[in-house]
């Protein structure tokens, strides 16, 4: 995710306890998205595209954040 900002993001990472948050929680997300498409984990329609609806969303806040920091 956002290869061209691996830099900002690491040290966000280490500086900022938000951003870290929000990063640590899109990756759990996607990992669940994953483990139920793989059929690791089951779930219905409805909290599939939940999942997938706070992932975009997580991942527009980073963007953002990446944004505003990378000024």
């Amino acid at each position: 995710m956002f290869p061209e900002y691996r830099e900002l993001i690491s040290k966000l990472k280490s500086q900022d306890g938000h951003f870290a948050r929000l990063f640590d929680k899109h990756n759990d997300i996607d990992q669940k998205i994953k483990n139920i498409e793989t059929g690791i984990e089951s779930a219905a329609e409805e909290e599939i595209e939940n999942l997938k609806k706070e992932k975009l969303r997580l991942k527009d806040e980073l963007y953002a954040i990446l944004k505003k920091f990378s000024g």
